[in-house]
């Protein structure tokens, strides 16, 4: 497989458009990916108890198991506003299957933006009557943008089963992110050929590795949703469990969740910096996982990277933790610079180390030598603009 350029509409048999519906200012903020035939669908969703109406409606699409559009608002989330944001998610619902003449129960929609907020209907509707299957599918990216400094798309290339099969993923994501599968939003499309259950199992394990490993602020999202789109227009032979093809498939989706996680952790609201951290070494790679996500999670060590400090005593207090085994023994490393062997310090040049933590992406790598397991997590630093931006943001 390899990277190409595209949109969200690269893959065969889907198309996409975004238009300004006035819920911003002045920036897009409604859009729209459509599949030509009706597509298998996956999805994972918050584990917030207080979910937002899209999600309740979503949910009931990924029982039928198909769908031929994904609808999106940024600006608000309609999120606790009871009866009437259920029946706004249903009216969207509606007015895009009547635009483009597909079946209700095959419109995914999706919000995201201010909690406590019910969609202006009238600019939701109007918006819809723009929208356009000979749109610009570029702009759909930017539509979906709340706090977020930039678009974050991937798209990839592969054969499978002799056929060119193409995969694209889309999502916003700044604050409010601590998945666990202001809120995460992804959304994939391919023209691979795969049966819908066999989709949303795949998706369910990636999950756990890529979008369940970033956290930005510690908070899961009323909204947070990952949906997965497979139209079957690349005509490949349908990927069976187990294959040489579903490995491949495999592969390209969880490279997908993988780059979109890291540029959401990336794109941390006031983020200078990305964390990446591994660890090696754990009783298993759930506990690893745990391990990982807890260091790039603590205010402690984000408020350290942000000052470039190498103060690696907070990654140690973090790691015991969660740690539910015995951990005597850690090598711990940062940007490749070894501090702690046998878990005793070693000298290093703390100037050195200094400079080389203001480089923008930083590795933390802790060998907890108590097993085999491995396990990755991303993040970003906790900068004075976190807090300006959060203080802020309804007013």
């Amino acid at each position: 497989m390899k990277e190409i350029k595209g949109t969200i509409a690269t893959p065969k048999g889907f198309l996409a458009d975004a238009v300004h519906a006035q819920l911003k200012y002045k920036n897009l903020d409604l859009g729209v990916i459509l599949s030509e035939v009706p597509a298998a669908i996956a999805g994972v969703f918050t584990t917030n108890k207080v979910c937002a109406a899209p999600v309740l409606l979503d949910r009931k699409i990924i029982q039928k198991g198909s769908a031929q559009a994904i609808i999106c608002n940024s600006a608000i989330a309609n999120a606790v506003t009871g009866k009437q944001g259920f029946e706004n998610a249903l009216k969207t619902q509606q007015l895009v299957a009547e635009k483009f003449q597909l079946k209700q129960d095959e419109v995914a929609v999706c919000s995201t933006g201010v909690i406590g907020v019910q969609l202006p209907m009238e600019k939701i509707a109007t918006g819809i009557t723009k929208l356009s299957k000979a749109g610009q599918a570029e702009y759909f990216a930017q539509a979906i943008l709340t706090t977020d400094t930039k678009t974050k798309t991937i798209n990839l290339e592969g054969e499978i089963g002799g056929k060119k099969v193409n995969m694209a993923g889309v999502c916003k994501g700044s604050g409010m992110i601590h998945p666990n599968m202001a809120t995460m939003l992804a959304f994939i499309t391919t023209d691979a050929n795969i049966a819908q259950p066999l989709l949303q199992k795949t998706l369910t394990q990636l999950i756990e590795t890529t979008f369940n490993q970033i956290t930005v602020d510690g908070d899961t999202s009323t909204n947070d949703t990952v949906l997965v789109m497979a139209n079957g227009q690349a005509k490949n032979k349908e990927i069976l469990e187990g294959s040489s093809d579903y490995l491949l498939f495999k592969a390209m989706l969880g490279k997908v969740c993988q780059d979109l996680a890291q540029k959401i952790a990336a794109d941390g609201e006031g983020a200078t910096k990305l964390i990446e951290v591994t660890v090696n070494g754990a009783p298993d790679d759930l506990a690893a996982r745990m391990i990982a996500k807890k260091i790039v999670g603590s205010s402690l060590v984000k408020t350290a990277i942000f000052g470039s400090d190498p103060n690696w005593g907070r990654i140690i207090s973090s790691i015991g933790q969660v740690a539910t085994f015995e951990v005597s023994d850690i090598q711990l490393k940062l940007q490749d610079e070894l501090v702690l062997y046998h878990s005793t310090p070693v000298t290093f040049d703390s100037v050195f180390l200094s400079e080389k933590l203001k480089e923008q992406k930083i590795n933390i790598v802790a060998d907890l030598n108590s097993g085999t397991g491995t396990g990755q997590a991303w993040g970003c630093d906790l900068t004075y603009k976190y807090v300006e931006i959060n203080a802020l943001y309804t007013s």
